[in-house]
């Protein structure tokens, strides 16, 4: 947990914004960035200054080879029990693609869970991801919550879990949910608590996490916003993916979608709301009022022709916007770069504007875009001291594709995949080195979702 990384180009936090500074060490300490500083040959640190000198004294070295270091990626929404899914119900609509999905979700074991969870998570990792924020299903199995908590500790990914929470059943799913993961909503703040206690210290991090404003009936949201506020919790919620929440509440209960949430409590800064392809300006105005944050996720909502989220009016609106997957059922892949890329790119052939989020706005949107509702104080992108140690090193010279390095923000935007991320550390752990997990089997994976029974 304590190493200095050394020769070094840092993406790095500077009081006029994240800047490229070649040649650095960076000095990490039980699991935090402590100093950054020029690297002037490998014995030179003592010579640098004192601080930096005493910051580093007695620390192995671990030598960057003149690669590019990152903020960790921040994956602000997938399921990644449907690893093993990837391309259910290709063609679908959304309702008809959640029925497709659904009826494995219920039907999923805890092996499953654990081997999806496994691929899943080592995938984000391989794509430069150190925190996830995971929204399962609701589901009355602790065996099967269990089993996908286990494969993420295994890999040392930090993670916000999202535990399903719904109250309201309806076999159709437009004005509520599968009525087979359903359970009582007290049993399921109960459980959540359980898993608290259970996982605390750890990397990992319980949260709330609703199907959409449709599972929750008034009595739900107040229930859910009262442990939430008493608990510290994240709520993420799908919500205006399509039409369907719309109308939905508007038939049912006579109001917006965003409207029947507020006035239901459950909107404030520790919300995440996910796709968001229709928020509206009146929603927006809300959000930015409230505090909501939201998760992109532009392969899935190309994959669902779910729509374009309105990133740019969001982001004007100054509601922050963070950069997710999604499942694998949807997106297909868990790979972190491709969705910076597309998040991109989706915007500007929809607004025909090619100087439309660059390389920076793309960077905190996959680092810190989301991080009030997460529980993360920070506003600054790019590597600081006093952060946690999570952190990517990507070597260009993996890949001939990315040659030559004529500006590494660009190349990480347009060209990079998982085959540059050489390493990975989460709170100072190497969880990545040369491109393959260092705590995982990774050939021994692979034996078992080949032989996977479905």
């Amino acid at each position: 947990m304590s190493a200095v990384i050394g020769d070094v180009t840092v993406y790095a936090a500077t009081p006029a914004g994240p800047q490229w500074l070649p040649g650095q060490d960076v000095v990490v300490r039980d699991g935090r960035i402590v100093a950054i500083g020029p690297n002037t040959g490998r014995n030179s640190v003592a010579t640098a200054n004192h601080g930096f000198a005493g910051a580093a004294a007695t620390l192995p070295r671990i030598d960057g080879g003149g690669g590019y270091l990152v903020p960790g990626f921040v994956n602000t929404h997938t399921h990644l029990q449907q690893s093993i899914l990837r391309g259910a119900g290709e063609g679908l609509p959304l309702l008809e693609w959640l029925h497709c999905v659904g009826e494995f979700t219920v039907a999923a074991t805890p092996e499953q869970t654990y081997l999806a969870a496994l691929a899943g998570g080592l995938e984000l990792l391989r794509s430069g991801v150190t925190t996830v924020v995971e929204h399962m299903w609701p589901s009355g199995s602790e065996a099967v919550h269990d089993a996908a908590l286990r494969a993420l500790d295994e890999l040392g990914i930090r993670v916000v879990f999202g535990r399903g929470v719904a109250d309201r059943a309806d076999p159709t799913r437009k004005w509520g949910m599968d009525p087979r993961l359903l359970q009582p909503l007290p049993e399921v703040l109960a459980h959540i608590d359980e898993l608290d206690r259970r996982w605390a210290g750890t990397r990992i991090g319980i949260a709330h996490a609703v199907p959409n404003p449709r599972c929750l009936t008034p009595d739900g949201m107040a229930a859910v916003r009262e442990h939430a506020d008493r608990t510290g919790k994240t709520i993420s919620i799908h919500l205006l993916e399509t039409d369907t929440d719309e109308d939905m509440c508007r038939l049912h209960a006579g109001r917006s979608a965003v409207d029947y949430l507020d006035d239901g409590g459950l909107l404030g800064p520790r919300t995440l709301a996910v796709h968001c392809c229709r928020l509206d300006a009146h929603g927006r105005a809300v959000f930015a009022e409230r505090g909501v944050a939201v998760s992109y996720n532009p392969l899935s909502n190309m994959r669902l022709g779910s729509g374009v989220a309105p990133v740019p009016d969001m982001l004007a609106a100054g509601i922050g916007v963070g950069l997710g997957v999604d499942g694998a059922a949807s997106n297909d892949t868990q790979d972190m770069l491709l969705a910076l890329r597309m998040g991109a790119y989706l915007q500007r052939v929809t607004h025909r504007r090619a100087d439309l989020l660059g390389f920076h706005d793309m960077m905190h949107m996959a680092t810190r875009g989301a991080a009030r509702a997460l529980g993360d104080p920070a506003t600054h992108s790019g590597v600081a001291v006093g952060d946690p140690a999570d952190l990517t090193l990507v070597r260009f010279d993996r890949d001939f594709a990315c040659l030559p390095v004529r500006d590494p923000g660009a190349a990480l935007l347009t060209t990079a995949s998982p085959r540059v991320v050489d390493t990975v550390w989460v709170a100072g752990e190497a969880v990545i080195r040369d491109g393959r997990s260092t705590r995982v089997d990774e050939r021994e994976l692979t034996r078992q979702l080949n032989n996977m029974q479905y």
